[in-house]
């Protein structure tokens, strides 16, 4: 009977607190899983959003490096009003920045009317005007690679790096977000057993006071009992506020739509069964830690700056070599001859170079000492995260491991405690047990199911930091990725 009565008060102290807090802002009946935990942080926890509005930014910047090799058209001309030339020039280009050896095409047409100075025979036109079309290209500096280019290449790395920082962001964020839902799991189970275990030395009470009066136990039992209540309250307030807080660090992550933090109800606790499903544990043999490695984005970031210093470093050594530019010109006139004479109406093929060197180059071997250096600094650090992660994976299986071992050990012990409950009970109804061994008993049981709580807790939490050391974005619930 009074095992009956132990079960059907464990069910009304879980009732009561999964109804405790009706007035949450989550009223919802079905369980707070943790998809929807990882679902809700993915899509409006504060850092994500800031990762994905500096990626924004990184791409608008790559929008900015690929101006460098937009159109441009230019215009210009003059008209004399007054003097003893009457000359009138009017002229329009295009030109057209390439990729291949720093090379820009161009075109240009003018077109004028009137007297010109000696000095200024270069406006002259035919009638139809004149029309020039034109390409530069950069033998020496500038061939392989310019400013233009290395901000277009440049830029299209910081958008790497960025789209890296939101993977990171999110892996980070996501396990912490499974951190604090088993926190939250495992201290709303924890207060189900110490609020049934308060509520069976209540109910006790009455029949105690009972027995009492009829003379069967002495007065003494009421006030043990008392005791009983009094130390069994103090571990079911310190268990609520336990779960309080666990509640407060779960709605930092658990958001509405408009982004703002939301308490989980206790009545979405998720039931006891099922909490220890956890999936095999793999050995440090079985991982392949060198494709682990290639999937870290803080390494894959790391790589991507040093890509950023080697293109740093070839546009620096670039400045250091001489220019040579490369210039091939066609021209010729529309319409009839124009004022300046027939030797404006000859079609002109020109080919034409410049050259120049860079003297003292101090700027470039400045820019290149300090571009090897941050070179040699990423390489140094890259290798460090790597060491850092192997041992880290180690240490990650053996934390795994080890949180499922005693997971299993406290669930033996809690089955155990537990039947050492029932059998106390089943003396204590037969006479052959006292109040004591019976307080002791339920105690120790309830003692056992709490650190069986703790132990899933220790193994979830566990298995969250393996699934972010191995980019399980699949488990991390990580949806879209760069």
């Amino acid at each position: 009977m009074i095992q009956s009565l132990c079960k059907r008060l464990f069910a009304v102290s879980l009732a009561w607190i999964l109804s405790a807090s009706a007035a949450d802002p989550i009223t919802a009946s079905e369980p707070l899983l943790p998809d929807e935990v990882l679902a809700a942080s993915e899509t409006h926890f504060p850092a994500i959003l800031k990762a994905l509005a500096d990626r924004q930014a990184a791409a608008g910047r790559v929008t900015e490096a690929l101006g460098a090799f937009d159109v441009v058209f230019a215009a210009d001309g003059f008209d004399r009003m007054k003097g003893y030339y009457d000359g009138t020039a009017l002229s329009g280009k295009v030109i057209k920045p390439l990729r291949p050896l720093g090379a820009q095409i161009y075109g240009e047409y003018s077109l004028s009317n009137g007297d010109f100075p000696i000095y200024e025979d270069e406006y002259y036109t035919n009638t139809g005007g004149k029309a020039k079309l034109g390409v530069l290209f950069s033998l020496l500096r500038d061939r392989d690679i310019d400013k233009r280019r290395f901000g277009e290449v440049d830029a299209a790395l910081a958008l790497e790096q960025a789209e890296l920082e939101v993977l990171l962001t999110k892996v980070g964020v996501q396990q912490q977000a499974l951190a604090a839902y088993w926190r939250w799991v495992a201290a709303g189970q924890q207060l189900a057993v110490y609020d049934n275990l308060l509520s069976i030395a209540r109910q006790r009470e009455a029949g105690l006071e009972r027995e009492v009066k009829n003379g069967r136990r002495a007065a003494i039992f009421i006030t043990e009992n008392r005791q009983n209540i009094m130390r069994r309250q103090t571990l079911a307030t310190s268990a609520r506020r336990d779960f309080q807080v666990a509640a407060n660090q779960l709605a930092f992550y658990l958001r509405n739509d408009e982004g703002d933090p939301l308490e989980p109800a206790a009545a979405r606790l998720p039931a006891p069964e099922g909490l220890a499903a956890l999936p095999p544990v793999p050995t440090l043999a079985a991982l392949d830690v060198p494709a682990l490695l290639a999937r870290r984005p803080e390494l894959l970031i790391l790589q991507t700056g040093a890509e950023r210093a080697l293109q740093k470093i070839a546009v620096s050594e670039n400045e250091l070599k001489p220019r040579l530019d490369l210039n091939v010109e066609l021209a010729d006139g529309f319409g009839a001859i124009g004022e300046g004479g027939a030797s404006r109406g000859s079609t002109d093929a020109v080919v034409g170079f410049t050259f120049s060197v860079p003297l003292e180059r101090r700027q470039a071997r400045g820019r290149i000492t300090q571009a090897e250096a941050r070179l040699e600094s990423l390489r140094q650090e890259q290798r460090r995260i790597e060491d850092q992660v192997e041992i880290e994976l180690r240490n990650i299986l053996l934390e795994l491991d080890t949180a499922r071992e005693l997971m299993a050990l406290a669930r033996q012990d809690m089955e155990l405690s537990e039947t050492m409950r029932q059998a106390e009970i089943r003396r204590f109804e037969q006479g052959a047990s006292d109040f004591f061994l019976v307080n002791i008993r339920e105690e120790t049981a309830a003692d056992a199911r709490v650190r069986y709580y703790a132990a899933i807790r220790r193994a979830r939490v566990a298995q969250a930091n393996f699934d972010a050391a191995t980019v399980n974005l699949a488990s991390l619930g990580i949806s879209d990725t760069p």
